[in-house]
């Protein structure tokens, strides 16, 4: 699937749900703190911090990002770059964590042919905060995800902030098995190369001061 249909087709699920599509903002970032924008939720920070009411309930963009922190990793790892897409879905008090885990996985596993990107959900593992007992739970009760495939890690893996003041939280992380020739079994947890990051369900409810 070529990178323009997983964009498509990104946008396309979550306008079918309520979300209203946002296009990219400039790459130069409207923000004291920031140079360039580093994630797709920097052009929302206002109406996460309640500074602007936002005009939407529900949003989804494809936003162009620059990850400079990364430059001295790229070329080391299978999973660094600078210049990215990065896809998002966003919600501003109309549904929290469950509404966001049930999405990503419906949308991952969902075969191809009826809209969705088709992967094996024996193949995906997820990551949560140490002390997320309430992620942990939407993914194996609700989603049916078994147990021994959600790990849980602590803030360096599974706490997301900008890096700046602004908003963060737990996160919980969706990681692709690509297989035994990529390395060691055990899961991201283990392995990070052969695990991938492939979303990172970011739970935005604390402000980093």
């Amino acid at each position: 699937m070529e990178s323009a249909e997983i964009r498509r087709r990104w946008l396309s699920f979550y306008e079918e749900r309520g979300h209203t599509v946002v296009p990219s903002a400039s790459l130069i970032a409207d923000d004291p703190t920031l140079l360039l924008v580093p994630a797709g939720m920097v052009p929302f920070k206002p109406y996460f911090l309640g500074e602007v009411k936002p005009p939407f309930a529900r949003a989804t963009s494809v936003q162009k990002c620059v990850r400079t922190p990364d430059i001295e990793e790229v070329g080391k790892t299978t999973r660094h770059g600078t210049f990215f897409q990065m896809c998002g879905n966003f919600s501003f008090g109309d549904y929290f964590k469950e509404g966001a885990i049930t999405y990503a996985w419906e949308l991952l596993t969902t075969p191809q042919d009826k809209g969705g990107y088709g992967l094996e959900p024996e193949k995906l593992w997820i990551t949560v905060y140490q002390d997320d007992d309430e992620a942990e739970r939407i993914w194996h009760e609700v989603v049916g995800v078994p147990k021994e495939r959600i790990q849980r890690l602590g803030m360096k893996d599974n706490y997301w902030s900008m890096g700046v003041p602004g908003p963060c939280g737990p996160c919980s992380e969706i990681n692709y098995d690509r297989g035994p020739e990529f390395g060691a079994e055990g899961g991201p947890a283990v392995n990070d190369e052969r695990y991938v990051e492939i979303w990172n369900l970011v739970f935005m409810q604390y402000e980093r001061g």
